[in-house]
């Protein structure tokens, strides 16, 4: 039996053959496999630490304002800028663009150390990405002026959504700000996307206060001082009845003409409420002319 029996050759073996050995091949792959679970790891851990932070920055914030107490403490946390739907809002964009921060390095960095465990040369490589990347630069020069000019606006609130601004160009209420456009509404209606690096000033009419004023034309021959002890009389409660009137308006001679006289109700009021409050005021000066006989100057013309 044994003599039908042949010697058989050895197997070759995978290095004799040129083909990679098992650890070889293994060892990148469980190298690219720990850096994809670091950077996923990495990643998730730090936009969970800036979640918590954004949320305990508004959760004290919140607690702040509710120190206030009453009619007052709103009034004056709405002057002094605390509104909190604001707050949150800022905080949450700058949240946002962290995260989106984050997530670019880590996945760079992710990217990098992967190339270099295959062998890829990084020098090369990063050469040509800096030349890349200057080109870029310089031909998105004005959206990277948007995205910082965005940033510096989120960070300092310069307005919210909800604030009525003058941007130079345009005047509206305040529909959407994010890094790159700022969407507003004019009084007609006309919604107005303003790149943010366009934005060379900004009026905002709804931070602190305004200030509300009407003018009562009265006719030369009327007593100045009935005239003014009425309209002091009509507008002397506005303060305590009506919340959007922050102090007893004022009754001034504002001008003398040769056809009539010019008193001026000057009252300071919320922010951007001052036109609410000229219809109230007029509609107290109205009846309280007529109640005491007065009479307004008839327009020249």
């Amino acid at each position: 039996m044994t003599r039908w029996l042949t010697p058989v050759a050895p197997l070759s073996r995978p290095a004799e053959l040129g083909w990679p050995t098992v650890e070889a091949v293994l060892t990148p792959a469980a190298q690219l496999l720990g850096i994809l679970v670091v950077t996923i790891v990495a990643r998730w851990l730090l936009h969970r630490g800036i979640d918590g932070v954004v949320r305990t920055a508004i959760d004290r914030h919140a607690d702040r304002t509710r120190l206030l107490p009453g009619r007052a403490g709103s009034l004056l946390a709405a002057a002094a800028g605390q509104d909190h739907e604001r707050y949150v809002q800022r905080t949450r964009t700058m949240g946002s663009v962290l995260r989106s921060g984050v997530t670019v390095v880590v996945t760079g960095l992710g990217l990098l150390t992967a190339l270099a465990t295959v062998g890829v040369p990084l020098a090369p490589l990063l050469a040509s990405a800096g030349v890349g990347g200057v080109a870029l630069g310089f031909g998105a020069q004005s959206l990277v002026r948007d995205f910082l000019s965005g940033i510096f606006m989120i960070v300092e609130d310069q307005y919210g959504v909800g604030d009525v601004i003058d941007t130079g160009g345009v005047v509206g209420t305040v529909e959407e700000v994010s890094l790159r456009v700022t969407r507003l509404r004019d009084a007609t209606g006309v919604v107005w996307y303003v790149r943010n690096g366009e934005i060379t000033r900004i009026g905002n009419r709804s931070q602190g206060w305004s200030t509300a004023t009407v003018d009562v034309p009265l006719p030369v021959t009327a007593n100045l001082a009935q005239a003014t002890e009425v309209l002091t009389s009509a507008v002397a409660d506005l303060a305590g009845t009506d919340e959007l009137v922050l102090e007893t308006p004022t009754v001034a001679t504002e001008s003398v003409t040769g056809g009539a006289i010019t008193l001026r109700i000057t009252a300071t009021c919320a922010a951007a409420r001052n036109s609410t409050v000229e219809r109230t005021i007029r509609a107290r000066v109205v009846t309280a002319l007529e109640a005491a006989g007065i009479e307004l100057a008839t327009p020249q013309g």
